[in-house]
């Protein structure tokens, strides 16, 4: 008899795992979702073990204390904090990621997710509609591991039989969390600036153009990927994944159209260099052949939600703020 699905997100406080935790709560529910990382997040609702990716007896321990049939491996050092630190970031990047291939293997695992990046791209692929099959040379310490980890997800597929699944995500904008030390995060501090009225510095230069998507669109995928069948999945390595491209500038003006008066400068730092060797646009027409993939927000639609959910929660905080003063 097949066992009933029971997930392991290890990363789940990040800002992708703290979304798909909540969604994967609602798919199989929230005794079947075990959320983990370095530590508890405070008002966290549901199943949590504390996990330090580095260390795969814990992993072993949690898999057997709840019979775990997947996992999603979601811890990493990102790239612009990567780039501080490198011989670190690679030893952590990998290390985890070889721990989860490992007992998934010898656990028998039913399927691992594994998010890759548009960070594998380098000088050697083309800007625009860059092809899921484009040469990979990475400039960053993040992206090679990201690019390794693609190669080890497909070997244990190929070598095992492992079902690894992957998407090379461009950069991620949601409300729910703060920035984590990515180089498109000024894609989403811009927003949380313009709501509060503070004038914002962007670190990249005005026509920097990034494939970037928006939460709601990147946890869809992701779980879309892992209920497609096994036969539909011809892309071993990871699959490219768009939302939309834009710049900053152009991200700007769709701002200004709700907030007329926002102040912008910029201010280019090391990211810029980083931005500068990424694709301009990603073709994802491998997955939209796969798997059905289809972006629904474009750069309208994104701000406006953007705005619209973040206007709510500083309404939240400011309320919860006064009630602790009274």
């Amino acid at each position: 008899m097949r066992k009933k699905t029971t997930v392991l997100v290890i990363g789940a406080n990040g800002q992708l795992g703290s979304v798909l935790t909540k969604s994967l709560q609602e798919k199989y529910g929230c005794d079947r979702v075990i959320a983990s990382d370095l530590q508890p997040k405070e008002g966290f609702e549901g199943v949590f073990e504390v996990i330090d990716a580095t260390d795969m007896d814990r992993i072993q321990e949690v898999i057997n204390k709840y019979d775990i049939t997947q996992i999603y491996h979601l811890a990493a050092i990102l790239s612009a904090k990567g780039e501080t630190m490198p011989l670190i970031t690679w030893d952590i990047n990998m290390k985890t990621l070889f721990n989860v291939l490992e007992v998934s293997r010898t656990n028998n695992i039913e399927k691992v997710f594994f998010p890759s990046s548009i960070a594998v791209f380098g000088e050697g692929a083309p800007l625009e509609h860059t092809p899921n099959n484009a040469y990979l040379d990475p400039a960053t310490v993040y992206g090679i591991s990201k690019a390794a980890g693609e190669n080890w997800a497909q070997y244990y597929f190929l070598k095992y039989g492992l079902d690894v699944r992957s998407i090379r995500y461009p950069g991620v904008i949601g409300y729910q969390s703060i920035p984590s030390g990515g180089t498109t995060d000024y894609a989403v501090d811009i927003f949380h600036k313009a709501v509060l009225n503070e004038e914002f510095e962007c670190f990249l230069e005005k026509e920097t153009t990034l494939p970037m998507i928006f939460i709601d669109d990147v946890i869809r995928a992701t779980i879309e990927i892992m209920e497609a069948p096994l036969e539909d999945i011809s892309v071993r390595t990871s699959y490219n994944l768009a939302g939309t491209s834009f710049s900053p500038l152009e991200l700007v003006q769709e701002i200004r159209k709700l907030y007329p008066d926002f102040k912008v400068k910029y201010n280019p730092d090391y990211r810029q260099d980083i931005a500068s060797k990424w694709p301009d646009s990603i073709d994802d027409s491998v997955a939209l052949k796969d798997w059905g993939w289809k972006p629904k927000f474009d750069i309208e639609l994104m701000t406006t939600t953007m705005i619209q959910k973040l206007k709510e929660k500083y309404k939240i905080d400011i309320k919860n703020s006064k009630a602790l003063m009274l």
